[in-house]
């Protein structure tokens, strides 16, 4: 499997902004996020499972005012955000399509065994 470089690990700060990228998944490039909750780095296709609209109205502004959910701005459907579960709205039981990423080197890595991995990209480069 590669990996694709996504961001240095200081981009996406805890419970904060989430930090969005494109990622290859159905067939097609589809906006996605990616968010820290926990401690831990985790990465969602930026789709509500109730009808296919981006969760941030406002860029990257996918956490509720508690700052323990992920929602969804034009349905109010709230997802955990370390599983990407709807607990609660028009969605509920559903989840977020989940991308596998990692952390390392201090960058973050989306895990992509279709996509040659990257040496460096426009938005972090090792040697910067």
């Amino acid at each position: 499997m590669a990996e694709r470089l996504i961001c240095a690990s200081d981009a996406v700060a805890e419970r904060s902004l989430a930090y969005r990228f494109t990622a290859h998944y159905g067939g097609r490039e589809r906006n996605a996020i990616l968010i820290r909750f926990q401690h831990k780095v985790y990465a969602y296709i930026n789709e509500c499972a109730h009808v296919p609209i981006e969760l941030d109205y406002n860029l990257g502004d996918v956490f509720d005012l508690s700052r323990e959910y992920l929602i969804c701005s034009t349905h109010g459907a709230y997802y955990n955000p370390s599983s990407g579960l709807c607990l609660g709205g028009p969605c509920a039981g559903r989840r977020l399509h989940a991308l596998q990423v990692c952390e390392h080197d201090d960058a973050i890595w989306l895990i992509d065994d279709s996509a040659p991995p990257l040496i460096e990209n426009e938005i972090f480069s090792k040697h910067g």
